[in-house]
């Protein structure tokens, strides 16, 4: 009785079986060709880098849609310290967003203040300051 319940299961399994390989090779198939034309897109229109380091960090303040963005850094090009960071945000408490960027040397500060008309000639008198706000 098992053996006449396998042998009319057995070809419905093998039916289904082969139904789900043949729609496997012809999805594959379909992925395969997809895959060339996006390949051969890809290789006829070059695709600007990815931004990194600085570059990143500047976009991701600048993001922040601020109306400046200054860049600040010591004069002797060493790592940013606690005592450098303490001083910024005591100085230029205004600013509302620090990025730390090219390994600790520099910090992007993005705020809505402009700092000229605060303590920017202070903060000049201890690091280098870029000012990379949209004008």
């Amino acid at each position: 009785m098992i053996q006449m319940q396998l042998r009319s299961i057995f070809p419905a399994l093998l039916s289904l079986a082969l139904s789900l390989m043949l729609a496997g090779c012809i999805k594959a198939n379909k992925d395969s060709k997809a895959s060339s034309s996006a390949e051969a897109q890809t290789q006829s229109s070059p695709v600007g880098s990815p931004l990194t380091g600085f570059a990143k960090d500047l976009q991701y303040v600048r993001n922040g849609q601020y109306t400046y963005v200054w860049v600040f850094a010591r004069k002797d090009s060493k790592p940013l310290d606690k005592d450098d960071a303490n001083f910024l945000r005591t100085n230029a408490p205004q600013v509302v967003d620090w990025v730390t960027t090219d390994e600790g040397k520099k910090v992007i500060g993005g705020t809505n203040f402009n700092l000229e008309e605060g303590n920017l000639a202070l903060l000049k008198k201890r690091f280098m300051v870029e000012d990379y706000s949209k004008k």
